[in-house]
């Protein structure tokens, strides 16, 4: 059985009817052309799009933190009072 794409109530390809199996889930659509229509391209560029800015900043927020902390830890060893650099919090030595 053939899924279509349903987007706003209606199916992307065009197609009329009451026992057509239709979905919003992306990959689970099998009719040629509802993926071919500019709707379902749209929508599949969307959340790959979305998906790739998500774990991009995951990635970033990651680094950043490991990079914070793997400095704080280096002044913490080192002997003497050492002053840490702006945007660390109102500790003003380590």
């Amino acid at each position: 059985m053939v899924t279509h794409y349903k987007t706003a109530g209606h199916l992307a390809c065009g197609r009329h009817g009451d026992s057509l199996v239709s979905t919003t889930e992306l990959v689970r659509v099998k009719c040629r052309n509802c993926r071919n229509t500019e709707a379902f391209k749209e929508a599949r560029r969307t959340k790959r799009n979305a998906a790739r800015r998500a774990a991009r900043k995951a990635k970033a927020s990651h680094v950043a933190m490991d990079w914070r902390n793997s400095w704080t830890a280096r002044l913490t060893e080192m002997a003497g009072r050492q002053r840490l650099p702006r945007g660390f919090g109102d500790q003003p030595f380590v």
